[in-house]
């Protein structure tokens, strides 16, 4: 058989080192194929946590070199609370905030902070965040679910508005309260005699507008951000919760990173909750004196009279909680 000429040889040869690179860069670029990823919560994009969230999505992008590209999905667009932590399980969505109330389905123990009147104020909320009891519970929680709560954000006390004035336990007597779709906020209307009535956060405004419900209870940035003074006459400074709300990764999510990449979600994820919880802590300040400006009629009660009523009529047992946890909770200095 005749020998190939050089000049065949050589373009054989050529064709072959093509091969190989196109090959290698193909190769390269499904390793380094860009992850996208599903942040959801309830909020409005006017709140600090939808704010915080796209900065630490960003952020993230930014320190893995555009390996991860997180979406933020804010105001009920993937779902109401309870949908977006079931997503959790079903990987529709990978990372979320949510209040422990939600999360305490899965591991009750984890409800506890919901309780009324467990925390003094703000600076004990974020006590609770970096106590032993915290990580327990939340070690419990994952054992429980898979999924990892990376971050705890000062959400801000709650108080009540009502169109039917209210200054004691007592007045609340009938009063159809709306409350998250959660048992552990049942507890204050309970207590007192009112009606909670569990209705998706999305649908409150309308609700209250409608008369569905005569009152509903969320802290001051909440009632400012979702205009809910514009359907109500009175807000009620009860303070019977100060909340909080979790950064929460689902197990798949985790397995898409490696050891340093989970560290760098979650030292993201705690800057961004400081971040907003100061703007939280700022906006909740002002806005006494705001809404009085705006004509609402602003009402302080006395807490421990409300409080005293809870702990004769809702027992711990009751709402499936460890009352160990909660004197831990309470002793945090």
């Amino acid at each position: 058989m005749k020998s190939k000429s050089p000049k065949f040889n050589a373009a054989l040869n050529l064709i072959a080192a093509c091969a190989l690179i196109t090959g290698a860069t193909g190769l390269f670029s499904i390793a380094n194929a860009q992850t996208k990823l599903k942040w959801a919560h309830v909020y409005e994009t006017s709140e600090p946590y939808h704010k915080w969230s796209v900065w630490a999505g960003e952020e993230f992008k930014k320190r893995t070199n555009g390996k991860f590209e997180i979406q933020v999905f804010p105001a009920s667009s993937l779902g109401k609370e309870s949908d977006i932590n079931q997503g959790l399980q079903l990987g529709t969505v990978d990372i979320i905030l949510t209040g422990a109330s939600f999360a305490s389905n899965s591991f009750s123990r984890l409800g506890v902070s919901y309780y009324p009147f467990t925390f003094r104020d703000a600076d004990h909320v974020i006590k609770y965040g970096k106590s032993d009891i915290f990580k327990e519970l939340t070690d419990g929680y994952k054992k429980a679910t898979g999924n990892t709560v990376t971050a705890l954000t000062y959400y801000g006390a709650r108080h009540a508005t009502s169109n039917k004035l209210f200054k004691n336990c007592d007045e609340m007597k009938g009063i159809k309260m709306r409350v998250p779709d959660s048992p552990v906020y049942t507890a204050l209307p309970r207590a007192c005699g009112a009606n909670p009535t569990p209705i998706a956060f999305a649908e409150v405004y309308l609700a209250l507008q409608n008369g569905t419900v005569d009152a509903q209870e969320n802290p001051l940035p909440t009632i400012e951000a979702k205009k809910f003074f514009e359907v109500q006459k009175n807000i009620i400074l009860t303070g019977h919760i100060s909340d909080a709300l979790m950064t929460v990764i689902s197990p798949s999510t985790m397995g898409k990173m490696n050891a340093a990449e989970q560290k760098l979600l979650a030292d993201i994820t705690q800057e961004a909750a400081v971040s907003a919880t100061n703007d939280i802590r700022k906006r909740e300040g002002e806005l006494v004196d705001e809404f009085k400006k705006k004509g609402i009629n602003v009402v302080t009660v006395d807490r421990n009279e409300f409080q005293q009523r809870v702990l004769k009529a809702i027992t711990f047992e009751s709402m499936k909680m460890d009352k160990k946890d909660w004197d831990r909770i309470v002793m945090i200095k």
